[in-house]
């Protein structure tokens, strides 16, 4: 592993660094965390500087849109960015950390051209349907069905925890078009247009009060063939692709952003007495270490992955098990920090601690990253 960054990579961070001093004091103020309306707008908006400036699909394929810049230059990217305090992702989530790259691995020159462009210049939002009230963890157990009729799919069933639907344009869908397959073997991945007939789409408001999630329902929608990523019944493999993505570096920008918390927690402690406790101070030191080791731990990924030429690897599921416990042990230290004032939901750090509960499910739960672990990493024999 090579933890330097050449002349090149420290002259890309220092680009960076004034393009993001000149350009963030001048964004408008951000929008309600409850209008998702005015958040895409807001989001799209910021995208749209990323892309006139060069920024965007840093670290995607040239002949996908992207710069081709190496993992090391997206990596400083992310920790630039998240350091100078400019706007996240949101509802380009999706879009350009799961569906975009991969149609940018899997999806044929037509797919590329039609649909990667106008996420890069935030013009269209993606949505992920994958789980399923009865196909979380399992997700192999799905039952949204499609069925071919000509030049279309015919698809009815359910998905919930839909990410953005309710402002997305399009949907990273799973199906299963094969029941009599092995349930693995029986799944496709589709492109689903959001405005097409039959959809049903319901906010679900989380335990923070936001509605970032949504069920959908599906009945009887017409996806194109041509909308199809990836072979008919080869949807697992192209899921796993996505997947890689999801839990490689969908998170990395957030453990500098927990690296700037905890800071922030300590000066509080500091500030309301409660740095006399020896045992917070030993907690927050360990916390401390924990994020420096997740940061390491990601710059060893990359490094794995610009040695090998490829997108991430089975190392995502070690970073993504271990970061979604640090992180909920971060907020539970910064509510001890805070004492009764962690029950203010106005209160920064409180909302947070509120959506960590959801780390150790969302992107595969932590039970199912062990598995990945044990099963492909270590290479011990399946459990029975």
């Amino acid at each position: 592993m090579d933890l330097t960054y050449t002349p090149e990579e420290e002259e890309f961070r220092a680009r960076l660094r004034t393009w993001l001093a000149g350009v963030l004091p001048a964004l408008p103020p951000k929008p309600s965390p409850h209008d998702w309306p005015a958040r895409r707008a807001y989001d799209l908006g910021w995208q749209r500087m990323l892309y006139d400036a060069g920024y965007a699909g840093l670290h995607w394929p040239v002949d996908a849109g992207g710069r081709g810049a190496t993992p090391t230059q997206h990596l400083i990217y992310l920790e630039e960015t998240e350091k100078a305090g400019a706007p996240y992702v949101g509802a380009n989530f999706v879009g350009l950390l799961h569906a975009g790259p991969t149609i940018a691995s899997e999806g044929s020159a037509g797919q590329r051209a039609r649909w990667l462009p106008p996420v890069l210049r935030g013009e269209e939002v993606w949505c992920q349907g994958f789980s399923e009230p009865d196909a979380g963890s399992d997700l192999a157990s799905l039952r949204t069905r499609a069925w071919r009729d000509g030049d279309d799919y015919v698809v009815s069933g359910s998905k919930i925890w839909t990410s953005h639907a309710e402002v997305a344009d399009w949907c990273e869908l799973l199906v299963r078009t094969d029941p009599a397959a092995r349930k693995h073997r029986g799944i496709t991945w589709l492109a689903m247009p959001m405005d097409a007939p039959g959809i049903t789409v319901r906010p679900l408001r989380t335990l923070a009060g936001s509605t970032e999630f949504a069920e959908v329902f599906l009945d009887e929608v017409r996806v194109p063939v041509a909308n199809r990523v990836g072979a008919e019944n080869d949807g697992w493999r192209v899921t796993m692709v996505t997947l890689s993505y999801e839990r490689g570096t969908a998170f990395v920008g957030e453990v500098v952003a927990c690296r700037r918390v905890l800071s922030e927690v300590a000066r509080e402690a500091r500030k309301n007495g409660r740095w006399d406790d020896a045992v917070l101070r030993r907690r927050l030191g360990g916390l401390n270490a924990e994020f420096r080791a997740l940061w390491r731990l990601t710059q060893w990924n990359v490094s794995e992955a610009q040695s090998t030429g490829g997108g991430p690897g089975v190392g995502g599921s070690v970073f993504k098990l271990r970061y979604s416990h640090a992180r909920q042990e971060l907020f539970d230290a910064a509510a001890e920090v805070l004492g009764p004032e962690a029950l203010d939901l106005g209160r920064d750090w409180t909302l947070d601690r509120l959506s960590s509960l959801s780390y150790t499910i969302a992107a595969g739960t932590s039970q199912i990253q062990r598995n990945i672990v044990a099963e492909r990493i270590l290479g011990l024999p399946k459990g029975r």
